[in-house]
């Protein structure tokens, strides 16, 4: 019985502290000004759920991205489901190439992150502002998209560093 308790105890704790993560993440995220480079400011929250589905798995990283996807919905002022959905697709396709080709390292999550973004990122772009109509939307992709995938992909080694810190942590067979 002390094993199981444990055990529930660890997993909880996991999971609070990558919520925590993702939680600043957001923060960071959304905070004026902070890592801002011209037009660019990187996305914190699709590299830590990256960074999870890499280290959990797809089933619970794509849990894990329902959560980053609405969080990041809610705080990016978009309407509830877009991000969410697409960070939810990232996910499962993280997980399940780490699983079955890729290796859990710095390159390959940056590679992931670098993908994943610039997907998203462009879908994102495409419904709200090519569809919108607003005046020369190459020019507005390249000098804000582009940097923005750029930085993210920069920072996704941070946050798989300190995701792989809880994931080891808190691993059971330790």
């Amino acid at each position: 019985m002390e094993s199981r308790y444990r055990l529930q105890k660890l997993l909880v704790l996991k999971w609070v502290c990558y919520t925590l993560l993702l939680l600043l993440g957001a923060t960071l995220q959304t905070t004026p000004g902070f890592l801002t480079i011209g037009n660019a400011k990187p996305v914190f929250i699709l590299p830590v759920c990256v960074a999870v589905a890499c280290c959990e798995g797809e089933f619970r990283g794509s849990w894990f991205a329902v959560a980053g996807g609405l969080l990041w919905d809610w705080t990016a002022g978009r309407v509830p489901g877009l991000l969410t959905l697409g960070l939810i697709v990232i996910c499962f396709f993280s997980g399940v190439v780490v699983e079955l080709i890729l290796r859990v390292n710095n390159m390959n999550v940056i590679l992931l992150t670098f993908v994943g973004s610039a997907l998203l990122l462009s879908m994102d772009f495409l419904f709200n502002y090519v569809m919108r109509g607003y005046h020369a939307p190459g020019e507005e992709y390249l000098t804000t998209v582009v940097p923005i995938v750029i930085f993210t992909a920069a920072v996704s080694p941070l946050c798989m560093m300190l995701t792989r810190r809880i994931h080891r942590r808190f691993d059971p067979e330790q």
